[in-house]
Parts: C-alpha cells; sequence; structure tokens
C-alpha cells in the first residue's frame, strides 16, 4: 500500500478548535459501544504518528477487548490480596479493568542507542499516550488516559500483559462512548506559565 503524499502546511481550523476545545472523559463514564478493529485501526495510526528521533519506535501497542479486561480484573484483585492492599486501594485498580470496555496500553520498549538520549524515547512514548487520546476525540469516540498500581507491579505486567525486561506501562486508554459531558474545568494561566525571549 503507497502512502499518501504529504499536504503542504495549511491551516486547519477546525483541528484547531478541536485542540483548544478537547478535554478527557473520565474512565468511569465510558460505556458502549466501543470502536470496532476496523474503527481502531486508524485511531492507532494516528497515535503512532509522533515525533520519533532517530525513528526508533520505542513504543509498542496492546488493546485490551472485553476478555482481556476481565482476565487482568481477576489478576489485579489477586495481586492487590497478595500485596496486603486495603479494600478501597484494591478496589481502585480491580474497577480499571473490571468496568471497562476497550483500552490500549502504551508499552514503553528499550532500544539499544547510543545516539538517541533515553529521555527523548520517553518522551515519544508520552507523545503516543496524548496523541491516542485526541486521535479517540477526534474520531468521536470518548478517551481517558489512566495508570494505577497495577501497571506499577512487575507481576502483573510479567503475568497479566506479557511485557518483556525493560519494558513498562506509561499509559492505559480507555476508549468508548461516554455517558456524561463532564463540567469544564480551570485551565493553565498562559501568563504564569509562557516566557517570552526576543534577544
Amino acid at each position: 500500500m503507497s502512502l499518501p503524499d504529504i499536504p503542504p502546511a495549511r491551516p486547519y481550523p477546525e483541528a484547531m478548535e478541536f485542540l483548544l476545545t478537547r478535554r478527557s472523559r473520565p474512565a468511569r463514564t465510558l460505556g458502549l459501544p466501543v470502536p470496532t478493529r476496523d474503527a481502531l485501526r486508524p485511531i492507532l495510526r494516528a497515535a503512532v504518528r509522533v515525533p520519533d528521533h532517530g525513528k526508533l519506535e520505542p513504543w509498542r501497542l496492546i488493546v485490551l477487548e472485553k476478555g482481556a479486561l476481565k482476565r487482568l480484573a481477576a489478576l489485579a484483585e489477586e495481586r492487590g490480596r497478595a500485596l496486603g492492599m486495603d479494600e478501597g486501594q484494591r478496589a481502585k485498580g480491580v474497577a480499571q479493568f473490571a468496568d471497562s470496555h476497550l483500552a490500549v496500553v502504551v508499552v514503553k520498549v528499550p532500544r539499544a542507542t547510543d545516539k538517541i538520549p533515553e529521555t527523548e524515547q520517553v518522551l515519544s512514548v508520552g507523545a503516543v499516550c496524548v496523541s491516542l487520546l485526541n486521535a479517540a476525540g477526534a474520531a468521536g469516540w470518548g478517551a481517558n488516559w489512566l495508570t494505577g498500581w497495577p501497571v506499577l507491579d512487575d507481576m502483573f505486567l510479567r503475568h497479566g500483559l506479557e511485557l518483556h525486561p525493560g519494558e513498562w506501562v506509561a499509559g492505559v486508554i480507555h476508549i468508548g462512548t461516554e455517558g456524561a459531558v463532564p463540567p469544564e474545568r480551570p485551565r493553565p494561566d498562559l501568563d504564569a506559565t509562557v516566557t517570552w525571549f526576543d534577544l
């Protein structure tokens, strides 16, 4: 399949309006339907179209459909008990998987290189997470970027997600139909966060 020609730089006012008004949807409000595999593919293609110094692709994606989410919820319950967590903390980790209908795990993959700093590789992985959020939103779906204690647990990562040595989870992006529109929240004050240099 040939790649499309790269269009010349030009304004995309609708895209700019989307970026200025986008916001995450709480994962607990995301329900059915969710994107089909065919509908998810362009979202994933957009997600990995990110800055990637050296073209290392220091990331990979794991799509969790309902059966896998149920299995991971059970594993989170098991691991929470083994780790001695209280019921509230354990339940929060379990719910992330039990209540979800579709999620995409963004995994940081180690790439051996003397040329590209590790920091730049990590930033590329973060860019995949936010691009996945935006692509899902642009396609009309609600989405939310979570992590949580299960994806910090080595046993959960190895047995639940089959991660390889050196890999870790940058984010679990939940995608679905939004059940409620959250209220707008305060946004950063540019005057307090931006410095302008003209010399």
